[in-house]
């Protein structure tokens, strides 16, 4: 069942930029140093503070990502909360996720998260294989995972998510296999399933290019992806998103709320806003976010979109769910020519077997989400002067 928010809703972001120890993948904005953590916390504090001018909307969702917001102290997460429920106007049982790694989650961390407000995880395991976490150098074992989630429920977390990465070069299909199946016997409510990305200046991108790990196999991937649609849907999950899966009236409603063009607030370096019209984004800087702050300047970029832009990230992100593309949506907000334009554009994808029409909503098969990019990208629309939007 979807959630279905008021007209003026609208989601706060968190982003902590902080870890033990770098994966080998990422290429988030974080640190391992944690000096600064307890002055960030202030920063985003006073962040907050200097947006009161924007408090008209309902907040239906809060999110604490990073960076590894679990690592977190007590006093630093309570005051965080305390700031949120000062400052906004939250709906009754709005979602709070907070992000976590199995090493961070224990019998005293657990019920305090849920004492300030936390009523959803999204626990960082990425492979139920130890050799796996080894690879990415991830900084806990198979066994905290499966103790965090054990624990997780015994404290009253009905509603979490699992983090799982396919395509790990030495993973063949059938391990990646045992790693779903092990999720769905811990009867985990939602899973986001992610291909193992080789991102620019990553430690994973230099061992590459050194020769000292295998590069990623696109076809491996692809079975993989394949497979992890086939076992998680037998399993009861709707695929309700590429990357994400969730027993019925699990779904993340914050990341939904980025799909359906809701608008959100972003805070700390590196943070993304939206107000329905523009893109804020923070300096991805950790000192330089401090002092701007603290001189009660935000240190941010602004993005204005054009309507061209707008129907193109529509594109995009609507292709990517299950509901698909709404003809008619377009139709009336970016005019009949563009509503016809994207029927007979996407008529070859459907000659492909990669989507189908059906009561004038575009959705992608099975095979197509395997295209989903260079599909949403086919129907892109250029603005008045050519580019690209």
């Amino acid at each position: 069942m979807m959630f279905n928010p008021p007209d003026n809703a609208t989601g706060l972001y968190f982003h902590i930029p902080y870890c033990k120890r770098a994966c080998h993948y990422c290429n988030f904005h974080f640190s391992t140093s944690l000096q600064s953590k307890s002055d960030m916390v202030d920063a985003i504090i006073r962040e907050m503070d200097m947006t009161r001018g924007k408090r008209n909307r309902i907040i239906t969702s809060i999110y604490f990502g990073g960076g590894t917001p679990s690592i977190l102290l007590r006093k630093e997460l309570r005051n965080l909360m305390e700031a949120v429920r000062k400052q906004f106007q939250i709906l009754p049982g709005a979602e709070t996720t907070y992000e976590a790694n199995p090493d961070d989650m224990n019998e005293e961390t657990l019920p305090f998260w849920r004492e300030q407000g936390i009523n959803r995880l999204s626990i960082g395991i990425q492979s139920f294989r130890d050799e796996d976490l080894g690879w990415m150098n991830r900084s806990h074992s198979v066994a905290q995972a499966i103790k965090g989630i054990a624990l997780a429920r015994k404290v009253g977390f009905s509603n979490f998510s699992v983090d799982l990465i396919y395509g790990i070069p030495g993973m063949d299909d059938d391990a990646w296999r045992a790693n779903l199946e092990k999720a769905i016997a811990l009867e985990v409510p939602h899973v986001s399933a992610y291909a193992l990305t080789v991102e620019p200046r990553t430690a994973l991108s230099a061992m590459i290019e050194k020769g000292g790990r295998p590069p990623v196999d696109p076809g491996l991937q692809a079975r993989q992806f394949l497979i992890t649609m086939e076992l998680l849907e037998q399993a009861g999950y709707e695929h309700y998103e590429i990357s994400s899966f969730a027993k019925p009236g699990m779904r993340s409603r914050h990341n939904s709320s980025y799909w359906n063009g809701i608008p959100y607030f972003g805070f700390g370096p590196g943070a993304h806003s939206f107000d329905g019209h523009s893109r804020y984004w923070n300096i991805s800087n950790n000192s330089g976010y401090i002092s701007s702050i603290n001189q009660g300047i935000i240190p941010y970029d602004k993005e204005d979109l054009s309507e061209t832009q707008t129907l193109n990230e529509y594109i995009m992100t609507s292709l990517r769910t299950m509901e698909g593309l709404d003809i008619s949506r377009v139709r009336t907000q970016w005019g009949e020519e563009k509503a016809e334009t994207l029927l007979r554009e996407s008529g070859k994808h459907a000659k492909q077997g990669r989507l189908t029409l059906c009561d004038h909503t575009i959705i992608l098969t099975r095979e197509g989400k395997l295209f989903a990019d260079g599909i949403a990208a086919d129907l892109f629309f250029t603005d008045p002067g050519g580019k690209m939007a």
